[in-house]
């Protein structure tokens, strides 16, 4: 016996979780069906791509799809699971929105509803995401298989409890982009000695990939940093100049306005 997954939505982070379950031997759901009212051209795009079928109207299948996944940006979450709530009885709603936790989904949908958060970052779309996840009250064992193998489709995953994804957004959804920012910064100052911005990005993006890889193998950033840093040295008066220029305070100021952006958008 198969299990249907509904997608509503088609953006970037749905396509990441299907294509991913795709790869999955054998895929542990069927049919997948993909639904965005608002561009017509794209579905048809997906539907080229992947053995998905494509809908205008969600409605059409909502009350039979076992797994109901919600990719859609948060002010958006209100209006659809409005709309979708007539057709809600045993599925698992899952959404991979910022601020829309398993609570808020359960406020919106008939009582005894099974719900879930998970929240990826950006390199679900190579299915290396470090997604966080909470569950709701009614979650089953069976459910939470579903749940596996969609979290299993984009990376790696760690279940929290609510309010910790609330206070973590900051650093597993949203720092990559700081990480990316980083990696701008890298370039232009590269590209400052006169080489051209190709040679700069090679040499950001190389030194950025074997110093992560450095990281999963030691995971001790301290140990890895005092290996880099001789006293005294050139490396050494560079790390002073971050710590002069209040470094350690920028990050954590990024950390606080991503959480409370990411509460605003939730609670509205």
């Amino acid at each position: 016996m198969t299990t249907s997954i509904l997608f509503i939505g088609a953006g970037r982070m749905a396509e990441a979780v299907f294509s991913g379950l795709l790869k999955q031997k054998p895929c542990p759901f069927s049919p997948i069906y993909v639904a965005n009212r608002q561009n017509h051209a794209h579905l048809e795009n997906l539907q080229s791509l992947y053995p998905i079928e494509t809908l205008d109207r969600w409605e059409e299948v909502a009350a039979n799809a076992e797994v109901i996944v919600l990719a859609m940006p948060p002010h958006a979450h209100e209006e659809v699971l409005e709309r979708v709530s007539p057709y809600v009885d045993t599925q698992l709603i899952v959404t991979v929105a910022a601020g829309i936790g398993p609570s808020y989904l359960e406020s919106k949908l008939p009582e005894g509803a099974s719900t879930a958060w998970i929240m990826p970052n950006t390199a679900a779309q190579v299915g290396a995401s470090m997604s966080l996840y909470a569950v709701g009250q009614t979650v089953t064992e069976v459910q939470r298989g579903w749940l596996a193998n969609i979290l299993a489709a984009i990376g790696f995953s760690e279940e929290m409890t609510e309010a910790q994804i609330h206070e973590l957004t900051a650093i597993t959804g949203s720092a990559p982009a700081f990480f990316y920012e980083f990696a701008l910064q890298l370039e232009d100052a590269a590209k400052s000695f006169g080489i051209s911005e190709t040679l700069a990005r090679k040499l950001v993006s190389n030194m950025l990939i074997g110093s992560a890889k450095m990281l999963e193998a030691e995971e001790d950033p301290l140990v890895l940093r005092e290996q880099v840093t001789s006293p005294g040295g050139a490396t050494a008066a560079g790390l002073a100049s971050l710590s002069e220029n209040d470094f350690s305070d920028v990050v954590h100021s990024a950390i606080v306005a991503v959480n409370a952006r990411a509460r605003e958008q939730g609670e509205s």
